[in-house]
């Protein structure tokens, strides 16, 4: 009997929820956390180490940037992303959409989609609804982005509302390619459509309206994490997944700190994705069970103590605070391996605990309580 894709495996008295995804490379148990791979690559960190240590079951690709490097013949040519960075788990790519739109000094839009300049050569490109689709069917992620407009913040309600209105045009678009271009590796890929609407509760309401009755397997919410304040983010990621239909995962994309993602898991959001765990690993920022330390403070130079006394990464225990900030201050390129990989492997514990408290029934009591502590400046 073939399993659905989304089953909820357990509940909370509130929107907190546990639950399994099936796709064609395997399961993924929600919440979880989806390190960035927007290259073929999770930065300082290799795929043994993503699958073994910090174990993560999802990972993202970026449409953009594979796009204009390799190339989607190397892809096609390697059989897909899978194939071409020896990842045998699943994988989500995005729509290209955020960057292409970040890029506003160098591209032009239209109704029919985005012309922009490369910031690798200078070349000339363009991307529609249509375009995205067969780029994404070329790397052959497992689930894929609808086409989107990420709307900056702040920003203006008029250019908001035109902006959602061709979100959602172009998401019919997208549909109507997909229906009629199958997939070209063998498994199956599933669309997910994105709500945008700013930070207004009124277009943020229709835009959920509209995305759930596409009927798709799985619902994004765009838009958000882009700058607004926490006050601004999570009333909109209330009311939108009051609205989202409650048997599809639902995926918050960009976020966040270790605290923010407790509290959208609380508002009811299944998937998450940022590169603040491997970004701020990289600039000597760690983020643990005790608060959130910065490797360069002179307090740390003959602490040798663990990385991380709670961690289950190798790292955490294998390594001293004391070397770690060693390596950080000779600028040794092993401090951001070993940082990148605590970090990670601490969000996907962070999930993972998570999920157990939703399990047991006393989510919402631990996430009060273990919020401040993850906040804390060490």
């Amino acid at each position: 009997m073939t399993k659905p894709f989304f089953e909820i495996n357990n509940t909370t008295s509130g929107k907190a929820r546990a639950g399994t995804i099936t796709t064609d490379h395997g399961t993924i148990q929600t919440p979880i956390f989806m390190p960035v791979g927007t290259v073929a690559s999770v930065k300082t960190v290799h795929q043994r180490e993503l699958r073994d240590d910090i174990k993560a079951q999802i990972i993202l690709g970026n449409t953009y940037h594979l796009y204009l490097r390799p190339t989607m013949d190397v892809m096609e040519q390697a059989g897909g992303l899978h194939q071409f960075m020896n990842w045998d788990r699943n994988i989500l790519t995005d729509s290209g959409g955020y960057q292409v739109f970040s890029l506003s000094a160098s591209r032009k839009m239209s109704e029919e989609g985005v012309k922009f300049k490369s910031h690798i050569d200078g070349s000339y490109h363009f991307i529609s609804p249509e375009k995205s689709m067969e780029i994404q069917r070329q790397i052959g992620g497992d689930i894929f982005m609808a086409f989107d407009e990420c709307t900056p913040y702040p920003c203006e309600y008029n250019q908001a509302k035109t902006s959602m209105e061709m979100t959602h045009r172009w998401l019919k678009r997208c549909i109507e390619w997909c229906k009629e271009n199958p997939e070209i590796y063998g498994h199956r890929q599933r669309l997910f459509p994105i709500v945008q609407g700013s930070t207004y509760s009124d277009l943020r309401k229709i835009s959920a309206e509209f995305i759930s009755e596409q009927n798709a397997e799985g619902n994004a919410i765009g838009g958000l994490s882009v700058g607004e304040p926490e006050e601004e983010m999570y009333p909109i990621t209330n009311e939108v997944t009051d609205i989202l239909p409650k048997d599809k995962p639902r995926y918050l994309m960009g976020v966040g700190t270790p605290w923010n993602i407790l509290e959208s898991i609380g508002l009811g959001i299944d998937m998450m994705d940022c590169v603040m765990p491997t970004r701020n690993a990289r600039n000597a920022m760690l983020f643990t069970w005790n608060g959130v330390m910065s490797m360069k403070n002179e307090k740390w130079k003959r602490d040798f103590s663990p990385l991380d006394e709670f961690g289950t990464s190798y790292v955490d225990h294998e390594y001293s605070k004391a070397y770690v900030r060693h390596l950080f201050v000779s600028k040794e390129y092993l401090s951001k391996q070993i940082a990148s990989i605590h970090n990670l492997a601490f969000y996907l514990d962070l999930v993972k605990v998570a999920r157990e408290h939703i399990i047991a029934g006393d989510f919402y009591e631990w996430k009060n309580s273990i919020v401040p502590v993850l906040k804390q400046r060490l």
